[in-house]
């Protein structure tokens, strides 16, 4: 911290520090600024149902006496839509295009013009790759012509809608070459290929359990119907073939986590009898954990909380909702895209980030929208986006030596093994475990430093194409503000903002410094900008 300090002191010039403190909205503390923080987050008004979710959780915060967040404004609605849908920033024209429109069903369309977005695909493929750990190298090891198989497959799946139990059972029930039929990287993906390894895979990727609690019984019940999972080399280097080896014992009385005895035709691969039993419409937990991670990815908080630790003594906070989520996926034919699309529209997801009732509370019954930093990913796009620049991607391990072409999105990247400091630094997950506590959005000194007084942030920003062009184009101070705000924050300034930046500009007007920079450099070093709310 002492390290932090008196680098700040070097910062650009005492003005400029002056106004970024000044520009640091309090979004993410709250306290006693919640009259200067209302017009440009909240709506005031009656809080209304829009469908069956917000029933269920009103009915839950009425039981509970829980006062809930008022609705957010337009400006952190569109940028938060975009975030969460698509990890990409609306640009000024789309965010002033958004804040202009008088539909009164504007945020519903927004929501289907979004998940229907190329970079819908993007995002979620990303998602899914830590999940499955798409990773070339050291501990995974899928090598690069297999993660990249595997992520086109991901990111085709996602984009085309396939229906998740299609996706899944793809997955489990996968034969062939690793280069040839990407889904069989499913069964390369993990550390521990033994059957009880491979159990435990399947087990927290698509149960959202952890088998290592359960008695051992169950684990190795479920281990048996991987036991005849094979691999074998060719010719081709990296080169790997999974497949259903005949040679190796099946247990004879194969037995399903629920405790219901299988009945395999003769010579039948046991992965497709234990496939077929997951993604039964009656299954108690294959609806239920995708479910649960979707309201986890858009609400920051399972309603079984951690989203990838179900078990009976771990109860949802809203048993109900839940249940009802479940059987909508089943109605739906497992369609993801309609689950998304009900939470997005739901009133719920729609909460203001500044809480009405205690903050803990409201964090645990989703009585306002939580503060979260944007992903490493998102945020090194965010930047470039901003500023108009690129930045280098690599893989330092020479299997083979990997560098990405300029203007390659982090979100878009199709191996965990391809990256950058920036990404490190900001918590970018392993990809070794698959837990969705691998991604890491604390943030730290080293981070806040580094966007603060960093050479790599203050290029971006002085010689960024599309930040300079900006400021050498715009004529008019006022609509360059405004061009600023939109492009950064997707919202207008406030007068109150407005009197901060008259008086910045007069100042360093007398000192032959850029107020622009300053406030491009200050928005970008906000909690506004650096958190989705």
């Amino acid at each position: 911290m002492k390290m932090l300090r008196g680098c700040v002191r070097d910062l650009r010039s005492t003005a400029g520090f002056l106004f970024l403190v000044a520009c640091m909205v309090p979004v993410a503390y709250g306290g006693d600024a919640r009259a200067a923080a209302t017009a440009p987050f909240e709506t005031a008004g009656d809080l209304a149902p829009h469908n069956r979710i917000d029933e269920l959780v009103f009915a839950h915060w009425k039981e509970l006496g829980i006062q809930p967040a008022n609705l957010c404004s337009d400006s952190v609605f569109v940028r938060r839509a975009w975030l969460d849908a698509t990890g990409t920033l609306p640009t000024a024209q789309q965010a002033s295009e958004f804040l202009s429109s008088k539909d009164a069903n504007k945020r519903a369309a927004l929501i289907d013009r979004l998940l229907d977005r190329d970079e819908f695909a993007d995002y979620w493929a990303m998602k899914w790759s830590d999940l499955l750990r798409v990773k070339a190298e050291f501990p995974i090891e899928l090598w690069p012509n297999a993660a990249q198989a595997y992520y086109h497959w991901i990111r085709a799946s996602v984009r085309d809608g396939k229906p998740y139990d299609r996706f899944v059972r793809e997955m489990l029930t996968a034969s062939g070459s690793n280069f040839r039929e990407p889904p069989v990287n499913f069964y390369r993906a993990m550390q521990n290929r033994d059957p009880a390894g491979i159990a435990q895979t399947v087990a927290l990727t698509f149960m959202g359990a952890r088998a290592e609690k359960w008695p051992a019984a169950r684990r190795a019940q479920m281990a048996g119907f991987f036991s005849a999972v094979g691999y074998k080399h060719t010719d081709e280097w990296k080169e790997e073939i999974v497949f259903f080896d005949r040679g190796k014992a099946v247990p004879d009385a194969l037995v399903f986590p629920d405790g219901t005895p299988a009945r395999l035709q003769p010579d039948q691969d046991p992965r497709e009898a234990f496939a077929d039993w997951l993604i039964a419409p009656g299954n108690p937990w294959f609806a239920r954990a995708i479910v649960n991670r979707v309201w986890y990815w858009l609400l920051g908080r399972g309603i079984v909380e951690e989203p990838d630790d179900i078990r009976d003594d771990n109860r949802p906070e809203n048993a109900k909702l839940l249940e009802w989520l479940e059987r909508e996926l089943v109605a739906s034919h497992y369609d993801l895209k309609h689950i998304f699309r009900l939470i997005l529209n739901s009133s719920v997801y729609q909460l203001s980030a500044i809480p009405r009732a205690d903050r803990a509370a409201a964090a645990a019954h989703f009585a306002a929208y939580p503060l979260r930093r944007m992903d490493a990913e998102v945020l090194s796009d965010a930047l470039d986006q901003i500023t108009g620049t690129s930045e280098a991607y690599s893989s330092a391990i020479p299997e083979p030596y990997t560098f990405m072409p300029d203007f390659q999105r982090a979100v878009s990247l199709p191996d965990g093994s391809i990256g950058s400091s920036f990404l490190e630094l900001f918590g970018r997950p392993a990809r070794d475990s698959g837990l969705e506590s691998e991604r890491n959005n604390r943030t730290s000194d080293a981070q806040r430093l580094h966007m603060l007084n960093s050479t790599h942030v203050q290029r971006k920003i002085q010689q960024g194409p599309k930040l300079v062009a900006l400021m050498r184009d715009t004529k008019n101070q006022r609509e360059l503000v405004s061009q600023l705000y939109l492009t950064i924050l997707s919202r207008y300034p406030t007068d109150d903002e407005w009197k901060t930046i008259t008086a910045h500009a007069q100042s360093a007007a007398a000192k032959g410094t850029s107020p622009n920079v300053d406030l491009a450099w200050g928005l970008i070093n906000s909690a506004e900008f650096l958190y989705r709310h």
